[in-house]
């Protein structure tokens, strides 16, 4: 029998003790999980699939989520409390922030104010309007403060896509780039899909996350499948991710 189509498998076959360094688990501070049970369910359906080592990453986002190591920490706290009453031993749940590059992320970045994955990466992101026209200075002092800036989800910048010579610039800047996986299925339109497999092709991605806000997201994943030759250019991206964040 001949196969005109290329066979696909299911990426959480992959996933098994994969360290997720970009989602928005933590309850009630951002656009993510809403409630404390929320994020026990998210946590749940990730170690179903094998995955139970975590950072979360809420937004520091101007006017929109203003948080900080306070409001950061009471929801890990809550979560935290949760997972010992649930008996969920198993599970490694660490914080840190996605930071918006907007007016007020420099003023936090000299107060000291960011939270780093790890205390050495730091994960940024831009609008997806327009990039941030601070965009330059603030990698320059990210490197100042000793950090090395992750560009969250460089696939989903659809003005980036004309202009892929600016990726490259990015790169030459010392800039990390970290792509969701649900990026390599259509959930955020053919572009972003279509983006994220040249990035990878071209060898500019080097972590992987979930950016799972919901329960909706976590059964996209879930039933996500990837052709093999993504796959095998996926595993080395989900190891060295593993690898830089145990």
């Amino acid at each position: 029998m001949f196969y005109f189509f290329q066979k696909k498998k299911f990426l959480v076959d992959s996933l098994e003790n994969f360290i997720d360094i970009h989602n928005h688990i933590l309850p009630g501070i951002d656009d993510g999980a809403k409630t404390v049970e929320e994020s026990i369910e998210l946590i749940k359906g990730f170690s179903d699939i094998g995955v139970k080592k975590f950072i979360a990453t809420p937004h520091i986002m101007h006017n929109y989520y203003p948080n900080d190591h306070d409001t950061i920490h009471a929801a890990h706290g809550k979560v935290l409390n949760k997972l010992l009453s649930e008996g969920m031993k198993d599970i490694s749940l660490n914080v840190a922030a996605e930071h918006m590059i907007d007016a007020n992320f420099e003023p936090l970045l000299e107060k000291d104010s960011v939270m780093p994955i790890n205390k050495n990466y730091l994960l940024v992101e831009m609008s997806y309007l327009q990039p941030s026209i601070n965009f330059k200075d603030a990698i320059q002092k990210i490197a100042e403060h000793s950090f090395f800036p992750i560009l969250a989800h460089p696939e989903r910048y659809v003005y980036l896509h004309n202009n892929f010579s600016k990726y490259k610039k990015y790169k030459k800047q010392g800039i990390l780039f970290q792509m969701n996986l649900l990026s390599l299925s259509d959930y955020y339109g053919k572009d972003v899909q279509k983006m994220a497999v040249r990035l990878m092709n071209e060898g500019l991605i080097d972590f992987v996350a979930s950016d799972v806000h919901n329960l909706q997201q976590l059964a996209m994943l879930q039933n996500m499948k990837i052709t093999d030759k993504w796959l095998a250019q996926l595993l080395p991206l989900i190891e060295n991710t593993s690898i830089n964040f145990d």
